[in-house]
Protein backbone atom coordinates (compact mmCIF):
# COMPACT_ATOMS: atom_id res chain seq x y z
CA UNK A 1 0.00 0.00 0.00
CA UNK A 2 0.89 3.55 -0.62
CA UNK A 3 2.74 5.27 2.19
CA UNK A 4 3.04 1.73 4.03
CA UNK A 5 6.49 1.35 5.62
CA UNK A 6 7.67 -2.19 6.40
CA UNK A 7 8.58 -2.70 9.96
CA UNK A 8 12.02 -2.80 10.46
CA UNK A 9 14.21 -3.75 13.64
CA UNK A 10 17.78 -3.37 14.73
CA UNK A 11 19.31 -6.26 16.08
CA UNK A 12 22.52 -7.13 16.03
CA UNK A 13 23.54 -5.16 13.39
CA UNK A 14 20.79 -6.67 11.36
CA UNK A 15 17.31 -5.15 9.59
CA UNK A 16 14.54 -7.60 9.28
CA UNK A 17 12.76 -6.92 6.35
CA UNK A 18 9.48 -9.10 5.95
CA UNK A 19 10.57 -12.49 6.99
CA UNK A 20 14.13 -11.84 5.85
CA UNK A 21 17.20 -10.75 8.08
CA UNK A 22 19.46 -8.90 5.82
CA UNK A 23 23.36 -8.42 7.89
CA UNK A 24 24.29 -4.77 7.30
CA UNK A 25 27.70 -5.07 8.93
CA UNK A 26 29.91 -4.78 6.11
CA UNK A 27 33.56 -6.76 6.10
CA UNK A 28 35.90 -4.14 6.41
CA UNK A 29 39.42 -5.72 6.21
CA UNK A 30 39.69 -9.61 4.75
CA UNK A 31 41.83 -10.72 7.79
CA UNK A 32 42.92 -14.22 5.97
CA UNK A 33 44.58 -11.29 3.03
CA UNK A 34 46.07 -9.53 5.47
CA UNK A 35 47.47 -12.14 7.17
CA UNK A 36 48.86 -13.61 4.05
CA UNK A 37 50.16 -10.44 2.73
CA UNK A 38 51.52 -9.51 6.38
CA UNK A 39 53.02 -12.88 6.72
CA UNK A 40 54.77 -13.19 3.41
CA UNK A 41 56.51 -10.11 4.52
CA UNK A 42 57.26 -11.30 8.22
CA UNK A 43 58.58 -14.62 6.52
CA UNK A 44 61.15 -13.06 4.57
CA UNK A 45 62.13 -10.73 7.31
CA UNK A 46 63.24 -13.96 9.40
CA UNK A 47 65.17 -15.73 6.25
CA UNK A 48 66.73 -12.41 6.47
CA UNK A 49 67.87 -12.31 9.77
CA UNK A 50 68.91 -15.79 9.75
CA UNK A 51 71.09 -15.71 7.31
CA UNK A 52 72.63 -12.96 9.21
CA UNK A 53 73.05 -14.64 11.98
CA UNK A 54 74.86 -18.07 9.57
CA UNK A 55 76.89 -15.67 7.68
CA UNK A 56 77.84 -12.94 10.33
CA UNK A 57 80.45 -14.23 12.91
CA UNK A 58 78.31 -14.37 15.92
CA UNK A 59 79.64 -13.00 19.33
CA UNK A 60 83.07 -13.64 20.51
CA UNK A 61 84.09 -15.82 23.00
CA UNK A 62 85.47 -14.67 25.89
CA UNK A 63 88.04 -17.30 26.29
CA UNK A 64 90.62 -18.08 23.54
CA UNK A 65 94.01 -20.43 23.71
CA UNK A 66 97.67 -19.60 22.50
CA UNK A 67 100.38 -21.43 21.84
CA UNK A 68 103.48 -20.49 23.35
CA UNK A 69 106.89 -22.49 24.21
CA UNK A 70 108.68 -23.88 27.05
CA UNK A 71 108.20 -21.93 29.85
CA UNK A 72 110.41 -19.00 30.75
CA UNK A 73 111.21 -18.67 26.98
CA UNK A 74 110.98 -15.39 24.72
CA UNK A 75 107.28 -16.88 23.81
CA UNK A 76 106.11 -17.72 27.16
CA UNK A 77 107.48 -14.34 28.37
CA UNK A 78 105.13 -12.63 25.64
CA UNK A 79 102.16 -14.89 25.73
CA UNK A 80 101.69 -13.84 29.53
CA UNK A 81 101.82 -10.63 28.79
CA UNK A 82 99.10 -10.92 26.04
CA UNK A 83 97.53 -12.49 28.94
CA UNK A 84 97.49 -9.88 31.34
CA UNK A 85 96.55 -7.67 28.89
CA UNK A 86 93.38 -9.69 27.43
CA UNK A 87 92.35 -9.98 30.58
CA UNK A 88 90.80 -6.17 31.28
CA UNK A 89 88.63 -6.23 27.99
CA UNK A 90 86.96 -9.53 30.23
CA UNK A 91 88.81 -11.79 27.66
CA UNK A 92 90.57 -15.17 29.12
CA UNK A 93 94.34 -16.01 27.31
CA UNK A 94 94.76 -19.89 27.78
CA UNK A 95 98.56 -20.07 27.29
CA UNK A 96 99.58 -23.58 26.52
CA UNK A 97 102.93 -24.86 26.52
CA UNK A 98 104.92 -26.41 23.87
CA UNK A 99 108.15 -27.45 22.38
CA UNK A 100 108.93 -24.46 20.31
CA UNK A 101 107.54 -22.65 16.62
CA UNK A 102 107.10 -25.54 14.67
CA UNK A 103 105.02 -27.76 17.53
CA UNK A 104 102.59 -24.60 17.79
CA UNK A 105 102.59 -24.15 13.98
CA UNK A 106 101.66 -28.32 13.98
CA UNK A 107 98.70 -28.03 16.36
CA UNK A 108 96.98 -25.00 14.93
CA UNK A 109 97.19 -26.99 11.60
CA UNK A 110 95.41 -29.64 13.57
CA UNK A 111 91.92 -29.74 12.28
CA UNK A 112 89.34 -29.12 14.72
CA UNK A 113 92.00 -27.31 16.73
CA UNK A 114 91.78 -26.55 20.27
CA UNK A 115 94.34 -23.71 19.57
CA UNK A 116 93.32 -20.64 18.81
CA UNK A 117 96.55 -18.90 17.75
CA UNK A 118 99.98 -19.16 18.17
CA UNK A 119 103.68 -17.56 17.86
CA UNK A 120 105.33 -19.32 14.96
CA UNK A 121 108.75 -18.33 13.39
CA UNK A 122 109.61 -18.02 9.63
CA UNK A 123 110.78 -20.43 8.07
CA UNK A 124 108.44 -23.72 8.95
CA UNK A 125 105.36 -23.05 6.43
CA UNK A 126 106.56 -26.08 3.91
CA UNK A 127 106.55 -28.44 6.83
CA UNK A 128 102.54 -28.68 7.66
CA UNK A 129 99.59 -27.46 5.63
CA UNK A 130 98.86 -23.97 6.56
CA UNK A 131 95.68 -23.29 4.40
CA UNK A 132 93.44 -22.48 6.99
CA UNK A 133 95.92 -20.66 8.73
CA UNK A 134 96.35 -17.04 8.29
CA UNK A 135 98.99 -14.05 10.06
CA UNK A 136 97.41 -11.28 12.59
CA UNK A 137 101.30 -9.57 11.51
CA UNK A 138 104.94 -10.13 12.14
CA UNK A 139 105.90 -9.58 15.15
CA UNK A 140 109.07 -8.92 16.12
CA UNK A 141 112.86 -10.37 15.55
CA UNK A 142 113.90 -13.83 16.88
CA UNK A 143 117.28 -13.79 16.43
CA UNK A 144 119.63 -16.98 16.11
CA UNK A 145 122.42 -17.04 17.97
CA UNK A 146 125.35 -19.62 18.15
CA UNK A 147 127.94 -20.10 21.24
CA UNK A 148 130.72 -22.38 20.20
CA UNK A 149 134.14 -23.00 22.17
CA UNK A 150 137.83 -22.45 20.81
CA UNK A 151 139.21 -20.33 18.26
CA UNK A 152 136.95 -17.41 15.99
CA UNK A 153 135.27 -19.08 13.33
CA UNK A 154 133.99 -17.10 10.06
CA UNK A 155 131.95 -19.46 8.62
CA UNK A 156 129.70 -22.20 9.67
CA UNK A 157 130.87 -24.99 7.53
CA UNK A 158 133.70 -24.81 10.27
CA UNK A 159 131.63 -26.65 12.98
CA UNK A 160 132.31 -29.91 10.32
CA UNK A 161 133.01 -32.76 12.48
CA UNK A 162 131.92 -31.62 16.06
CA UNK A 163 129.50 -31.88 18.42
CA UNK A 164 126.62 -29.33 17.69
CA UNK A 165 123.39 -28.66 20.60
CA UNK A 166 120.86 -27.57 17.27
CA UNK A 167 117.31 -28.06 19.52
CA UNK A 168 115.02 -30.55 20.16
CA UNK A 169 112.13 -31.54 18.23
CA UNK A 170 109.08 -29.35 17.80
CA UNK A 171 111.35 -25.97 18.10
CA UNK A 172 111.77 -24.09 15.36
CA UNK A 173 115.74 -23.76 16.57
CA UNK A 174 116.00 -27.11 15.33
CA UNK A 175 114.48 -26.56 12.03
CA UNK A 176 116.64 -23.24 11.21
CA UNK A 177 119.90 -24.90 12.22
CA UNK A 178 119.48 -28.24 9.96
CA UNK A 179 118.81 -25.80 7.00
CA UNK A 180 121.25 -23.26 7.78
CA UNK A 181 124.14 -26.35 8.95
CA UNK A 182 122.44 -28.26 5.44
CA UNK A 183 123.97 -25.18 3.13
CA UNK A 184 127.16 -25.11 4.92
CA UNK A 185 127.60 -29.00 3.91
CA UNK A 186 126.56 -30.12 7.40
CA UNK A 187 123.89 -32.93 7.37
CA UNK A 188 122.57 -35.38 9.97
CA UNK A 189 124.22 -39.21 9.90
CA UNK A 190 127.67 -37.39 8.68
CA UNK A 191 130.81 -37.08 10.90
CA UNK A 192 129.33 -34.09 12.38
CA UNK A 193 127.28 -35.04 15.86
CA UNK A 194 123.98 -33.03 15.96
CA UNK A 195 122.51 -33.17 19.44
CA UNK A 196 118.64 -32.40 20.44
CA UNK A 197 119.60 -30.37 23.32
CA UNK A 198 118.07 -26.83 23.88
CA UNK A 199 117.77 -24.20 26.40
CA UNK A 200 119.30 -24.88 29.90
CA UNK A 201 120.43 -28.37 28.55
CA UNK A 202 122.69 -27.12 25.61
CA UNK A 203 124.11 -24.51 28.15
CA UNK A 204 125.16 -26.75 30.32
CA UNK A 205 126.07 -29.34 27.70
CA UNK A 206 128.48 -26.40 26.12
CA UNK A 207 129.55 -25.26 30.03
CA UNK A 208 130.66 -28.24 30.62
CA UNK A 209 132.17 -29.51 27.59
CA UNK A 210 129.92 -32.11 26.41
CA UNK A 211 129.25 -30.32 23.06
CA UNK A 212 131.07 -27.51 21.26
CA UNK A 213 128.49 -25.84 19.77
CA UNK A 214 124.32 -25.02 20.53
CA UNK A 215 122.31 -23.16 18.64
CA UNK A 216 119.82 -20.97 20.57
CA UNK A 217 116.96 -18.91 19.82
CA UNK A 218 114.27 -17.92 22.30
CA UNK A 219 111.30 -20.16 21.31
CA UNK A 220 113.40 -22.90 23.00
CA UNK A 221 115.91 -20.71 25.65
CA UNK A 222 115.30 -18.60 27.90
CA UNK A 223 116.94 -14.82 28.12
CA UNK A 224 118.79 -16.34 31.64
CA UNK A 225 120.80 -18.84 29.81
CA UNK A 226 122.11 -16.67 27.03
CA UNK A 227 123.31 -14.56 29.17
CA UNK A 228 125.48 -16.69 31.50
CA UNK A 229 127.01 -18.11 28.05
CA UNK A 230 127.82 -14.13 27.51
CA UNK A 231 129.99 -13.99 30.16
CA UNK A 232 130.80 -17.70 29.57
CA UNK A 233 134.76 -17.89 30.06
CA UNK A 234 136.50 -19.73 26.61
CA UNK A 235 133.01 -19.68 25.03
CA UNK A 236 132.55 -17.17 21.67
CA UNK A 237 129.09 -15.72 19.95
CA UNK A 238 129.41 -16.40 16.49
CA UNK A 239 129.12 -13.48 13.87
CA UNK A 240 127.29 -14.03 10.42
CA UNK A 241 129.50 -12.71 8.32
CA UNK A 242 128.12 -13.79 5.30
CA UNK A 243 124.94 -12.20 7.11
CA UNK A 244 123.65 -10.55 3.58
CA UNK A 245 124.25 -13.89 1.63
CA UNK A 246 121.85 -15.82 4.30
CA UNK A 247 119.35 -13.31 3.70
CA UNK A 248 118.88 -13.38 0.42
CA UNK A 249 118.97 -17.20 -0.22
CA UNK A 250 116.89 -17.30 2.71
CA UNK A 251 114.06 -14.83 2.65
CA UNK A 252 112.37 -14.98 5.52
CA UNK A 253 115.52 -14.09 7.40
CA UNK A 254 116.31 -10.92 8.03
CA UNK A 255 120.05 -9.11 8.94
CA UNK A 256 120.92 -7.27 12.27
CA UNK A 257 123.58 -5.54 13.44
CA UNK A 258 124.58 -4.83 17.10
CA UNK A 259 127.61 -2.57 18.21
CA UNK A 260 130.44 -3.04 20.25
CA UNK A 261 128.87 -2.97 23.59
CA UNK A 262 124.95 -3.10 23.32
CA UNK A 263 124.87 -6.62 24.78
CA UNK A 264 127.06 -5.52 27.95
CA UNK A 265 128.22 -2.11 28.63
CA UNK A 266 130.53 -2.82 31.40
CA UNK A 267 132.11 -5.99 29.89
CA UNK A 268 132.14 -4.19 26.00
CA UNK A 269 129.74 -7.36 24.60
CA UNK A 270 130.50 -7.76 21.83
CA UNK A 271 133.97 -6.59 21.36
CA UNK A 272 133.03 -5.13 17.63
CA UNK A 273 130.15 -5.17 15.63
CA UNK A 274 128.64 -7.88 15.85
CA UNK A 275 126.19 -9.90 12.93
CA UNK A 276 122.96 -11.58 13.35
CA UNK A 277 120.78 -13.10 11.23
CA UNK A 278 116.89 -13.71 12.51
CA UNK A 279 113.52 -14.99 10.91
CA UNK A 280 110.34 -13.07 12.17
CA UNK A 281 108.01 -14.54 14.63
CA UNK A 282 104.34 -13.95 13.51
CA UNK A 283 101.51 -14.39 15.01
CA UNK A 284 99.51 -17.12 13.12
CA UNK A 285 95.50 -18.11 13.73
CA UNK A 286 92.95 -19.82 12.67
CA UNK A 287 90.99 -18.21 9.88
CA UNK A 288 87.78 -18.26 11.52
CA UNK A 289 89.57 -16.18 14.60
CA UNK A 290 86.52 -13.93 15.73
CA UNK A 291 87.40 -10.32 14.17
CA UNK A 292 86.67 -9.02 17.76
CA UNK A 293 89.35 -11.00 18.90
CA UNK A 294 91.62 -10.12 16.02
CA UNK A 295 91.47 -6.30 16.72
CA UNK A 296 92.22 -7.38 20.66
CA UNK A 297 95.02 -9.48 19.68
CA UNK A 298 96.73 -6.91 17.14
CA UNK A 299 96.30 -4.31 19.83
CA UNK A 300 97.78 -6.27 22.71
CA UNK A 301 100.54 -6.78 20.25
CA UNK A 302 101.22 -3.43 19.55
CA UNK A 303 101.49 -2.81 23.72
CA UNK A 304 104.08 -5.73 23.89
CA UNK A 305 105.95 -5.57 20.75
CA UNK A 306 105.37 -1.63 19.75
CA UNK A 307 108.52 -0.37 21.69
CA UNK A 308 112.07 0.14 20.64
CA UNK A 309 115.08 -2.85 21.41
CA UNK A 310 118.63 -3.48 20.43
CA UNK A 311 116.93 -4.99 17.32
CA UNK A 312 114.22 -3.45 16.48
CA UNK A 313 113.09 0.46 16.02
CA UNK A 314 109.72 1.87 17.54
CA UNK A 315 107.00 1.26 16.64
CA UNK A 316 108.08 -1.00 13.60
CA UNK A 317 106.08 -3.77 14.85
CA UNK A 318 103.27 -5.34 14.90
CA UNK A 319 103.09 -5.15 10.66
CA UNK A 320 101.49 -6.83 8.02
CA UNK A 321 104.08 -8.27 6.58
CA UNK A 322 103.84 -11.03 4.04
CA UNK A 323 106.10 -13.57 4.43
CA UNK A 324 104.94 -17.25 4.49
CA UNK A 325 100.97 -17.16 5.50
CA UNK A 326 98.38 -14.54 3.98
CA UNK A 327 97.84 -11.97 6.26
CA UNK A 328 93.81 -12.49 7.52
CA UNK A 329 91.20 -9.88 6.14
CA UNK A 330 90.04 -8.50 9.78
CA UNK A 331 93.91 -7.87 10.43
CA UNK A 332 94.49 -6.40 7.53
CA UNK A 333 91.35 -3.99 7.87
CA UNK A 334 92.82 -3.12 11.52
CA UNK A 335 96.24 -2.05 9.97
CA UNK A 336 94.54 -0.26 7.64
CA UNK A 337 91.81 2.10 9.48
CA UNK A 338 91.87 0.93 13.21
CA UNK A 339 89.38 -1.13 15.40
CA UNK A 340 85.57 -1.66 14.20
CA UNK A 341 83.62 1.38 14.91
CA UNK A 342 81.91 -0.36 17.84
CA UNK A 343 84.72 -1.63 19.80
CA UNK A 344 86.45 1.89 19.11
CA UNK A 345 84.17 3.84 21.18
CA UNK A 346 82.41 1.00 23.58
CA UNK A 347 84.00 -1.43 25.88
CA UNK A 348 85.03 -4.55 24.62
CA UNK A 349 81.82 -6.76 26.11
CA UNK A 350 79.41 -3.61 25.18
CA UNK A 351 80.22 -3.78 21.54
CA UNK A 352 79.92 -7.38 20.95
CA UNK A 353 76.07 -6.44 22.63
CA UNK A 354 76.29 -3.45 20.41
CA UNK A 355 77.41 -5.53 16.77
CA UNK A 356 74.72 -8.46 18.10
CA UNK A 357 71.79 -6.33 18.32
CA UNK A 358 72.71 -4.97 14.91
CA UNK A 359 72.65 -8.32 13.60
CA UNK A 360 68.54 -8.38 14.70
CA UNK A 361 68.12 -4.41 13.81
CA UNK A 362 69.65 -4.79 10.83
CA UNK A 363 68.08 -6.94 8.64
CA UNK A 364 64.67 -5.27 9.98
CA UNK A 365 65.28 -1.86 8.53
CA UNK A 366 66.60 -3.35 5.04
CA UNK A 367 63.95 -5.95 4.70
CA UNK A 368 60.64 -5.30 7.36
CA UNK A 369 59.96 -1.94 7.01
CA UNK A 370 60.04 -1.61 3.49
CA UNK A 371 58.10 -4.73 3.43
CA UNK A 372 55.50 -3.42 5.41
CA UNK A 373 55.07 -0.61 2.45
CA UNK A 374 54.02 -3.06 0.32
CA UNK A 375 51.88 -4.97 2.56
CA UNK A 376 48.99 -2.46 1.47
CA UNK A 377 50.09 -3.49 -2.43
CA UNK A 378 49.94 -6.91 -1.50
CA UNK A 379 46.79 -6.87 0.29
CA UNK A 380 44.69 -4.94 -2.36
CA UNK A 381 46.49 -7.39 -5.13
CA UNK A 382 45.00 -10.91 -3.45
CA UNK A 383 41.39 -8.75 -3.02
CA UNK A 384 41.41 -7.35 -6.65
CA UNK A 385 42.68 -10.95 -8.12
CA UNK A 386 39.47 -12.54 -7.41
CA UNK A 387 37.65 -10.04 -9.63
CA UNK A 388 40.24 -9.88 -12.17
CA UNK A 389 39.53 -13.83 -12.27
CA UNK A 390 36.02 -13.62 -13.21
CA UNK A 391 36.88 -11.09 -15.77
CA UNK A 392 38.87 -13.61 -17.41
CA UNK A 393 35.90 -15.88 -17.48
CA UNK A 394 33.84 -13.46 -18.71
CA UNK A 395 35.80 -12.49 -21.49
CA UNK A 396 35.76 -16.23 -22.18
CA UNK A 397 32.08 -16.42 -22.06
CA UNK A 398 31.88 -13.54 -25.01
CA UNK A 399 34.55 -14.74 -27.36
CA UNK A 400 32.59 -18.26 -27.53
CA UNK A 401 29.31 -15.94 -27.99
CA UNK A 402 30.60 -14.29 -31.12
CA UNK A 403 31.44 -17.62 -32.67
CA UNK A 404 27.65 -18.41 -33.25
CA UNK A 405 26.54 -20.81 -30.83
CA UNK A 406 23.52 -23.14 -31.62
CA UNK A 407 20.56 -22.77 -29.31
CA UNK A 408 21.78 -25.49 -26.73
CA UNK A 409 25.34 -23.93 -26.48
CA UNK A 410 23.65 -20.41 -25.88
CA UNK A 411 21.68 -21.97 -22.76
CA UNK A 412 24.73 -23.64 -21.72
CA UNK A 413 27.00 -20.01 -22.13
CA UNK A 414 23.85 -17.97 -19.96
CA UNK A 415 24.21 -20.63 -17.52
CA UNK A 416 27.88 -20.35 -17.08
CA UNK A 417 27.17 -16.39 -16.97
CA UNK A 418 24.29 -17.15 -14.02
CA UNK A 419 27.12 -19.37 -11.99
CA UNK A 420 29.88 -16.26 -12.69
CA UNK A 421 27.58 -13.74 -11.09
CA UNK A 422 26.22 -16.11 -8.59
CA UNK A 423 30.01 -16.59 -7.65
CA UNK A 424 30.42 -12.93 -7.49
CA UNK A 425 27.75 -12.22 -5.22
CA UNK A 426 28.57 -14.75 -3.03
CA UNK A 427 32.81 -13.64 -2.46
CA UNK A 428 32.85 -11.58 0.66
CA UNK A 429 34.28 -8.52 -0.41
CA UNK A 430 35.80 -5.42 1.71
CA UNK A 431 33.68 -2.20 0.99
CA UNK A 432 36.59 -0.28 -0.02
CA UNK A 433 35.99 -2.97 -3.23
CA UNK A 434 32.78 -3.31 -3.22
CA UNK A 435 32.58 -0.73 -6.51
CA UNK A 436 34.55 -2.88 -8.28
CA UNK A 437 32.19 -5.62 -7.67
CA UNK A 438 29.19 -3.89 -8.69
CA UNK A 439 31.38 -2.60 -11.95
CA UNK A 440 31.51 -6.65 -13.01
CA UNK A 441 27.96 -7.24 -12.09
CA UNK A 442 27.64 -4.49 -15.02
CA UNK A 443 29.84 -5.66 -16.94
CA UNK A 444 27.90 -9.41 -16.52
CA UNK A 445 24.87 -8.38 -17.58
CA UNK A 446 26.27 -6.17 -20.79
CA UNK A 447 27.40 -9.53 -21.63
CA UNK A 448 24.22 -11.23 -20.89
CA UNK A 449 22.36 -8.42 -23.15
CA UNK A 450 24.60 -9.36 -26.20
CA UNK A 451 23.63 -13.20 -25.92
CA UNK A 452 20.09 -12.15 -25.88
CA UNK A 453 20.75 -10.02 -29.02
CA UNK A 454 22.53 -12.45 -30.82
CA UNK A 455 19.23 -14.38 -30.46
CA UNK A 456 17.31 -12.96 -31.07
CA UNK A 457 19.19 -11.65 -34.64
CA UNK A 458 19.66 -15.51 -35.25
CA UNK A 459 15.22 -16.36 -34.55
CA UNK A 460 14.31 -13.55 -37.09
CA UNK A 461 14.29 -14.06 -41.03
CA UNK A 462 16.59 -12.89 -43.57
Amino acid sequence: MAGESFPVTKNNDKRKIGPLRIPLRIQRVSWHDLAVSLGLVLLVSVVAIWIAFHFVRPAPPNTITMASGPEGTTLWTHAEQYRKILARNGVTLKILPSDGSLDNLKRLSVPNSDVDVGFVQGGLSSLVDTGNLVSLGSMFYEPLVVFYRGAALERLSELKGRRIAIGSEGSGTRILALTLLKANGIEPKGKTKLLDLDGNDATQALLERKVDAAFLMGDSATPASMRELLHARGIRLFDFMQGEAYVRRFRYLSKLELPPGSLDLGSNVPLKPLTLIAPTVELIAQRDLHPALSDLLIEAAREVHGHATLIQRAGQFPAPLEHEYPIGSDAARYYKSGKGFTYRYLPFWLGSLVDRIALVVLPLLVVLIPGLRLVPTLYGWRIKRRIYRRYGELMALERAALAQPTLEQRTELLKHLDDIEKTVIAIKMPGAFADQVYVLREHINFVREQLAKNADAVSKPA
